[in-house]
């Protein structure tokens, strides 16, 4: 990555170079497309386009107010797609997918949605700080009907607050603008890290259930068996036949 600080333009080539030649097009605006962009495809890292408005601020190529304004409006706007994209798929279609996954029964689901209709707001809000669930956490939301108000003033506040932590870093370390991503990217990692092993326990945990509730129908189903062959052929049978027999005698 090459830097061009002393003729005020930015680093050249890949995702930074490719947010650099938005801003530089289009200013502050170009920040805020940029970042809705990202909302709608996770891959585009927030890490490095919101550190690269703060830096391209911090140049004097548009100002820290509309950097922070226009990154806002951008996964505000990223985040409202996503919302009516959940609300065009709806519960039904949700729940229809949910019956032919395996090992997830609806249950889970009910219990899922149980808990964001009391907690929908802290989610969307907090949400908006975690790596990819919070591109994500607008489906649900959507899916779920969530009020447009209350979806919109939680993702605007969360969005903020993520957009000014890493605007302002890049903004304040300048030519130093990539180490927010490096710090960021261990962050990403942790949290795919736990996504990844919470995932491992709930799959391991719902097979073991699965085996242990097969060998209980299996052994119902042995004990039924027995049963009934107990009752075929035991002794209450034997002493019928032989009182059955002893009638035919005396007739």
């Amino acid at each position: 990555m090459t830097y061009r600080v002393a003729s005020g333009e930015g680093p050249t080539g890949g995702i930074a170079g490719w947010a650099t030649d938005l801003m530089d097009r289009l200013g502050a605006p170009g920040a805020g497309l940029a970042i809705a962009l990202e909302n709608l495809f996770p891959p585009l890292p927030s890490e490095v386009i919101l550190p690269l408005a703060g830096f391209t601020a911090a140049q004097g190529r548009m100002s820290l107010t509309a950097a922070l304004v226009w990154t806002t409006i951008g996964s505000v706007a990223g985040a409202l797609v996503l919302y009516g994209i959940g609300a065009l798929i709806g519960r039904d279609r949700i729940r229809a997918l949910v019956a032919r996954l395996p090992l997830v029964k609806l249950d889970d689901l009910d219990r899922t949605e149980a808990w964001f209709a009391r907690h929908g707001g802290k989610a969307v809000f907090f949400g908006r700080m975690i790596p990819i669930f919070r591109s994500l956490i607008s489906i649900p939301a959507g899916v779920e009907r969530m009020r447009p108000a209350m979806f919109l003033l939680y993702t605007t506040l969360g969005s903020l607050l993520w957009n000014t932590a890493f605007v302002l870093a890049g903004y304040g370390l300048g030519d130093n603008w990539r180490t927010v991503e490096e710090y960021a990217g261990v962050y990403s990692k942790a949290v795919l890290a736990l996504v990844a092993l919470g995932a491992a326990a709930f799959a391991a945990v719902r097979i073991v259930k699965a085996r242990r509730d097969a060998k209980q129908r299996q052994g119902a189903g042995e004990r039924q068996a027995g049963a009934h062959r107990q009752g075929t052929h035991g002794p209450g049978t034997y002493r019928a036949g032989t009182r059955e027999f002893e009638r035919d005698r005396i007739y």
